[in-house]
């Protein structure tokens, strides 16, 4: 009993200038993060508004009146809107599987201090990263040398590998305490055994940011499906490519309706944008508080180590 009050009389009390610190901090991620939910919220409330109302008072935070009609014309054909989630979850996942293991292994090796060339290599890399050979030349090598025209592997390959998330993870490896790589090399361990077993287990949070990054990548792209994909290849579209043509096409009645003297508000073309970003964000935003801690300590450590 002696021992525990004398431990609780000896416990610091909080000062005021600490406690009036705490009451900021709360109120200050509070309200920040209050601005970063309203931008979303506003997204949910003019994907349910109807068309006439954002024309005539802008988008509000609570509809007017709601409506459902932008979702009913987007899941008018729901198998080709599967379909395309289907492509896009495949590129996704293909993608960042793969591109998260090459990368992986890259920056393995340019954390290699046994590796001589390790400086000249990763400045080619980051060379290449600054100066290209412009869109033309991309285009003409990717679909007459490497056959990339209507084909799957054109969703993923042009964007399999990036420079910034290559620097970041080898950025991240190279924190990892030599002593370790040392010993596992005095037990017989070749390098890519040390690459499984102790650079990857290590490397868990870097993995999950770069992880993310290359996934997000890869489900918010739609550039390379337009370059490189007819309009006769619909099964191939990938869900942004497949929203993006929808809405343009909505865009086109709502222009012959209004030409034609039909109300444009037939065609809820505004909260169909606004919709539309709903479907796509929505997995993403599900994944994310899974990869939050990891994603917070990953960027943290690949931004301050050399």
């Amino acid at each position: 009993m002696g021992m525990a009050g004398a431990k609780h009389h000896g416990k610091k009390p909080i000062g005021r200038d600490r406690v009036i610190f705490n009451i900021l901090s709360y109120v200050i991620l509070a309200v920040l993060s209050a601005a970063c939910l309203l931008p979303f919220l506003l997204v949910l409330s003019g994907s349910v508004s109807e068309q006439y109302s954002i024309q005539l008072h802008g988008y509000r935070l609570i509809p007017e009146t709601v409506s459902f009609e932008a979702y009913k014309m987007l899941f008018r054909i729901p198998e080709e809107l599967l379909r395309a989630y289907g492509v896009t979850i495949f590129v996704t996942v293909t993608g960042t599987v793969i591109g998260l293991w090459f990368t992986s292994m890259a920056a393995y090796v340019l954390a290699n201090r046994d590796f001589r060339y390790r400086y000249q290599v990763s400045f080619f890399f980051y060379f290449t990263s600054i100066f290209g050979g412009g869109l033309v030349p991309w285009y003409i090598f990717n679909t007459k040398y490497l056959h990339f025209h209507n084909s799957m592997i054109a969703l993923i390959l042009p964007i399999l590998i990036n420079v910034t998330y290559l620097l970041i993870l080898k950025s991240y490896m190279m924190s990892i305490p030599e002593a370790l790589y040392e010993s596992a090399k005095l037990d017989g361990a070749g390098d890519f055994r040390i690459y499984l077993s102790i650079a990857l287990p290590l490397s868990k949070a870097g993995l999950a940011t770069v992880g993310l990054f290359i996934a997000l990548n890869y489900w918010n792209d739609w550039y390379n499906a337009m370059l490189f994909l007819d309009e006769g290849r619909r099964d191939m579209y990938p869900l942004q490519y497949f929203l993006n043509n929808i809405l343009t096409k909505a865009q086109a009645m709502n222009a012959a309706a209004a030409r034609s003297g039909i109300p444009a508000s037939d065609v809820p073309s505004e909260p169909m944008k606004l919709a539309m970003t709903v479907v796509a964000t929505g997995p993403i935003i599900l994944l994310y508080p899974f990869l939050q801690k990891y994603f917070v300590k990953g960027v943290t450590i690949g931004a301050v180590k050399g």
